[in-house]
């Protein structure tokens, strides 16, 4: 039982116009720069840089409200060179306790 092909279509297929616009359209598609390979491509990339951009956005909110409460007075300054970078005034010493493992 083979199937029989309707003359009036192989007729249109084998037309040279149909021929050479079915080849441009499989070269637009295919092998050139903006490709659909590419574009599909290029969205995966932009929704990767927007995630991105939202996640460093949400950060710069955070280091400027910690900005704000650091610079907001001279305590909240003392205390932060203290806590981060273990500073001291001149007139004072500092102890650091490092616990040891007493199991062996």
């Amino acid at each position: 039982m083979a199937i029989r092909l309707n003359p009036k279509y192989i007729k249109a297929v084998r037309n040279k116009y149909f021929l050479t616009a079915m080849a441009f359209l499989f070269l637009l598609l295919v092998n050139e720069r903006n490709s659909i390979f590419d574009q599909i491509q290029y969205s995966k990339d932009l929704k990767e840089v927007q995630q991105k951009y939202n996640y460093y956005q949400t950060e710069i909110k955070k280091v400027k409200k910690e900005k704000e409460e650091l610079f907001g007075n001279r305590k909240n300054i003392e205390k932060f060179a203290r806590e981060k970078y273990l500073m001291k005034a001149d007139n004072e010493d500092v102890f650091v306790m490092i616990e040891e493992d007493t199991e062996q």
